[in-house]
């Protein structure tokens, strides 16, 4: 009998600690968690997240118009690692950024 609540004990630390642990205030890490925004075209509140970017001007293009961007122009990346450039959505212009993790942000 005492081993029955022991391991329940035991489960019920385990699976709080796990409800802590995903914490979002709990986060250290020095990048923003990906979480949904209220810009469709990114997955963190915090875009343009400074980094390495790898994306090159071709693919930015790219992941511009596959979200609904033309007239991509003016593409530049800063010492950030974030790609600014104008495009145009909705038949408006806007300035865009991209960031490492491929978010994209209007400014």
């Amino acid at each position: 009998m005492n081993r029955t609540l022991l391991i329940a004990a035991l489960a019920g630390l385990l699976a709080s600690g796990a409800a802590i642990a995903q914490d979002a205030t709990n986060n250290a890490s020095p990048n923003p968690p990906a979480v949904a925004s209220g810009h469709a075209d990114s997955k963190t509140s915090a875009a343009p997240v400074a980094g390495k970017n790898s994306f090159t001007k071709k693919q930015v293009v790219k992941r511009l118009k596959d979200h609904g961007y033309s007239a991509v122009k003016g593409l530049t990346k800063d010492d950030e690692g974030v790609w600014h450039g104008t495009a145009t959505k909705n038949g408006a212009p806007v300035s865009v950024t991209l960031d490492y993790q491929g978010n994209i942000a209007e400014q």
